[in-house]
């Protein structure tokens, strides 16, 4: 059976064949037992009609190599083409493209490869330092001028925040970033207003305005600065990697300790600005709870970017659903007969202090998406794309 048996029709004529959706697999041609031989089809340039799009696009082999990898196309397959890994036969695909005048194109630079800048990194200062100056003007404020401070405020730091987040490497289309806008909302909202309201709900209040948790909101705002700067890093370093490594195997095992560094390197930069927003405000720095919240942003965010949306929804979603729980079930318990609703709550408070729950609902949601991250962001596809920073 030659490679031209195993091809639909319409690459029997020369037509395209229709490009694979996501997730499918090449049904690739069989090993040849020779050379093939002058009038059989040739089994690369198939292949390359198959993905005609994703080699028209390219600008390197790397780009070829990983949507290969996003289509099911392994190392053992490419070995049925005459190649050692997809990134051999990536190479080939990628050369031929220019010789083929049906495959030509016109490459332009892309704007976001690994050190086009812009002004991305300079807009990741926008968030922290408009929460910043919240702070100071509702400190030195007070009555209905506070009020109106701490209104503008919160809408300038929001409009800040998207600001800084439409661009760079954690840019994400429109409607991939309203399936989590918000969850991610409620976390924060909770971070400033939560831990006080629940403790105020244990001892049977709240009896007036209870008291909010300024510290780990400003270090979450400054801390959009180093996420922006790490996914940076991790983009470009991966990209590297992905150049050098010879085998999808071997990129896997290269970028999973780079994707746990930069974590570990982001979250050690939140727990410092909680420290020192602590120290400055003088108050609870809310190491727990702030650096859970903190993590999980950034992991949902990172891999939303990356093209893997659902599990950072599901994740938010069910921290926020938690949280919510967790208040509801407080003030519940206050209904005759319904005292044990509060019962797992106030235990973990009183064991380990309000701030306590959320850092257990959101450390959760984290470490899962964690888990992903290492699955996922292992792929060589999920570095193929540019990651918008402009």
């Amino acid at each position: 059976m030659t490679p031209a048996d195993l091809l639909p029709s319409h690459d029997l004529v020369g037509l395209p064949a229709p490009p694979l959706r996501q997730g499918d697999h090449d049904p690739a041609p069989a090993a040849p037992e020779s050379a093939p031989r002058q009038g059989e089809v040739d089994p690369v340039k198939a292949l390359m009609h198959r993905h005609r799009d994703l080699c028209e696009r390219a600008v390197d082999s790397l780009e070829i190599a990983a949507g290969l990898e996003a289509h099911g196309v392994t190392d053992r397959t490419a070995a049925r083409f005459r190649h050692r890994d997809v990134f051999s036969l990536a190479e080939e695909m990628y050369a031929r493209v220019s010789r083929d005048g049906e495959e030509s194109t016109e490459r332009e630079p892309v704007p976001g490869a690994p050190g086009a800048r812009g002004g991305w990194a300079v807009l990741a200062l926008l968030p922290g330092a408009l929460c910043a100056a919240t702070v100071v003007g509702v400190r030195l404020t007070d009555g209905q001028t506070r009020l109106l401070a701490a209104g503008l405020g919160a809408l300038a730091v929001a409009l800040g925040l998207r600001v800084a987040l439409a661009r760079g490497p954690l840019r994400v289309p429109a409607d991939m970033a309203g399936r989590t806008r918000a969850w991610a909302c409620w976390l924060i909202a909770y971070a400033l207003l939560g831990d006080g309201l629940l403790a105020a709900g244990l001892d049977g209040g709240p009896h007036g305005l209870w008291s909010l948790a300024v510290a780990p909101v400003l270090a979450l705002a400054l801390s959009c600065a180093p996420a922006i700067w790490c996914a940076h890093l991790l983009s470009v370093r991966a990209r590297r990697k992905l150049a050098a490594s010879r085998g999808l195997a071997e990129f896997a095992d290269s970028v999973q300790p780079l994707i746990l560094g930069v974590f570990a390197l982001h979250l050690g930069a939140l727990v410092t600005l909680l420290a020192l927003c602590g120290a400055v405000l003088d108050e609870s720095a809310g190491y727990a709870g702030g650096g859970a919240l903190g993590a999980l942003l950034l992991l949902a965010r990172l891999l939303t970017a990356h093209g893997f949306a659902q599990a950072p929804a599901v994740a938010l979603r069910a921290a926020a659903l938690a949280e919510a729980l967790a208040l509801g079930t407080v003030f519940a318990s206050r209904l005759p007969g319904c005292s044990l609703l509060a019962v797992p709550v106030r235990t973990v408070a009183g064991a380990w202090g309000a701030g306590a729950v959320p850092a257990l609902m959101c450390g959760a949601a984290a470490l899962s998406l964690l888990v992903h991250a290492t699955r996922t962001l292992t792929r060589a596809s999920a570095h193929a794309l540019p990651s918008g920073e402009t």
